[in-house]
């Protein structure tokens, strides 16, 4: 695989390739593994969200909140405020 990168980018990864002692291929490596560990389950949640929605399966109040509140704990190491529900019922 060969891949064009803009200069400013390139050079930050040369000074991070020599500070830590690793080439700039191994660094470009453990770069694309950690984002693509981080994105492929988002994108496979999405799809996934994507399909129930389309069979008519929708999240209530609670499951909504639950992953807002799952995703705000994550937030700089501090736990999210407390949701209020929303007052429109589901139908």
């Amino acid at each position: 695989m060969s891949i064009r990168l803009p200069d400013a980018l390139k050079a930050e990864t040369a000074t991070y390739a020599a500070l830590t002692g690793r080439s700039t291929s191994h660094v470009a490596m453990e770069a694309l593994r950690e984002y693509l560990d981080w994105r492929t389950p988002q994108i496979e949640d999405l799809r996934k969200g994507i399909g129930a929605a389309d069979a008519g399966e929708f999240a209530g109040v609670a499951d909504v909140a639950a992953v807002f509140d799952r995703y705000a704990k994550g937030r700089a190491g501090k736990p999210g405020a407390p949701r209020k529900a929303a007052s429109r019922r589901q139908g």
